[in-house]
């Protein structure tokens, strides 16, 4: 038989959003024998730099699958790139989209803690958490992790690329209570026979959430994962959560369905 094992460019990309669970979902896509995934975030349609080299070297950070496989990447920066959505309809009109999305406050906390926890292993300073986000008492708009947050906006751009039918958006939160049902949404929107199953997953009390086992080795996600979040007061907490109830309003209403955020 001839053995056509080569690199394929992605018939599905996880397009965000950061600190919404996108390694999650990468990993338990990956328990299916007919998925392959890209190791690495690839960063190809939103650093200009790896663009200009052009769809073969994108390929070529891609697993090696056999026909009938699907390649998935995970970059969880094109959501938010502007100049993503178009490159990647240059690339496949046809590729299949998936967001994941969780609580945008807790969103927003949890980039801040990672970015923290990036200085501060590289000695670097860093403000506190509510003086980048609060100014003179008000939310301020400029803060780059408020902006990756207000996930209307970011899809509305992806909206006057591609329809909704190719963007599948996946609860986060849900992912993590309980991965089954959701995967069992994603089987189905990427065309896969349903192969993952609920023996796929196991809780860790330990680490209070789910552990995949493939062929009789488990996995948790890694030590980054469920970091204990950077303190905010419940004050400036809730002056966030009303900041996110019109943004999110309009997002409910762009995806037609709603989520029980904060």
């Amino acid at each position: 038989i001839h053995n056509s094992t080569q690199q394929r460019l992605p018939g599905a990309i996880i397009i965000g959003v950061r600190k919404g669970g996108t390694r999650a979902l990468l990993e338990m896509l990956n328990l299916h024998p007919d998925v392959e995934v890209a190791k690495a975030e690839v960063h190809y349609f939103n650093v200009d730099e790896h663009y200009r080299r052009g769809l073969a070297w994108y390929r070529a950070q891609m697993p090696f699958t056999v026909p009938g496989q699907l390649t998935v990447e995970k970059t969880p920066g094109y959501f938010s790139a502007p100049q993503a959505p178009a490159r990647v309809w240059d690339m496949n009109p046809a590729v299949r989209l998936l967001l994941i999305v969780r609580d945008p406050a807790e969103r927003l906390v949890s980039d801040y803690t990672q970015v923290l926890h990036n200085r501060l292993t590289r000695n670097k300073p860093y403000q506190p958490l509510e003086e980048l986000l609060i100014h003179r008492g008000h939310i301020d708009p400029g803060y780059k992790a408020l902006q990756r947050s207000l996930y209307h906006q970011h899809l509305a751009r992806w909206l006057e690329v591609f329809p909704r039918e190719q963007i599948h958006v996946v609860d986060g939160d849900a992912l993590i209570r309980n991965p089954f049902p959701e995967l069992r949404k994603a089987e189905r929107f990427l065309d896969l026979p349903p192969r993952i199953s609920p023996s796929n997953f196991y809780y860790n009390t330990t680490k209070g959430f789910y552990c995949l086992l493939s062929a009789g080795h488990d996995k948790c996600l890694d030590e980054s994962k469920g970091r204990p979040h950077a303190p905010l007061s419940v004050q400036a907490f809730k002056k966030l959560c009303r900041y996110f109830r019109k943004p999110n309003k309009i997002f409910f209403e762009m995806v037609g369905r709603s989520f029980s955020w904060c």
